[in-house]
């Protein structure tokens, strides 16, 4: 991150977080610009998913900042904690849909109940969500009647029709059986072609060198090294060399 002001859309400085006494994130400072797709890679337990769930709130930094749009969010305070929750949305690895109501009311039950939106513009904009992703002719299906792309699809919506000015996607590929991938990256393709800000969490390293404008590599809790997709090719870090060595197949 560049040294004085910085006027990026979302910067992070020196967050640190712990859970008990284990720091898992520590001296974190990136930032990310509007309209950028920032990818986050590294190995299992390096901290990619804890700064996503820092970012919301659901484990409280207590160190560095966090700016939004130039407002900093404060963690410890319970209505900038809203105000943070408001302006991102996460979708996890797992659908978490609703099993008892449709895909439109999955999709609209949050901006409705939570939000106090008017029920008639969130239908119009859970309609306009699912059709782009290729749900439109499932709007009355249930979640066990989809397959595990479909109820993925309608959890990228559940998290659109929040209107968030960030997206946070943490491995949401990861438990689809293979076949069903391609259909949650293509949605993804979507988002970014119409200037969504993301931030994703994933494994899938021909996806990243695809969609991301920068690729962020994170290792025991830290950023070692970042750079547009090609850094891949051309590690300058010994850490990165060695996990493309291990991952990356050509």
């Amino acid at each position: 991150m560049s040294k004085g002001v910085d006027v990026s859309y979302l910067s992070i400085d020196r967050l640190s977080a712990r859970y008990g006494s284990l720091d898992v994130l520590s001296d974190i400072s990136l930032s990310v610009e509007k309209g950028e797709v920032v990818a986050l890679i590294g190995p299992s337990g390096s901290g990619k998913s804890t700064l996503l769930r820092a970012f919301v709130g659901l484990l409280k930094p207590y160190g560095g900042t966090v700016r939004l749009a130039g407002n900093t969010l404060d963690y410890a305070d319970a209505a900038s904690l809203r105000r943070a929750r408001d302006r991102f949305a996460i979708v996890f690895q797992q659908y978490n849909l609703f099993q008892n109501m449709t895909v439109l009311r999955n999709v609209c039950i949050a901006p409705t109940l939570v939000k106090k939106r008017d029920k008639k513009d969130v239908e119009a904009t859970a309609l306009a969500l699912l059709e782009k992703i290729g749900l439109g002719h499932k709007l009355h299906a249930y979640p066990d009647e989809l397959s595990g792309g479909q109820q993925q699809r309608v959890a990228l919506a559940r998290a659109l029709a929040l209107k968030p000015d960030v997206l946070l996607l943490d491995e949401v590929t990861s438990a689809l059986d293979p076949e069903l991938v391609n259909e949650v990256l293509d949605a993804i393709r979507t988002l970014a072609a119409d200037g969504m800000t993301m931030v994703i969490v994933s494994h899938e390293m021909g996806f990243v060198r695809e969609v991301s404008s920068r690729v962020v590599f994170m290792d025991r809790g830290r950023v070692v090294e970042e750079g547009p997709p090609s850094m891949l090719d051309a590690p300058r870090t010994e850490r990165l060399r060695d996990f493309t060595a291990k991952i990356i197949r050509h």
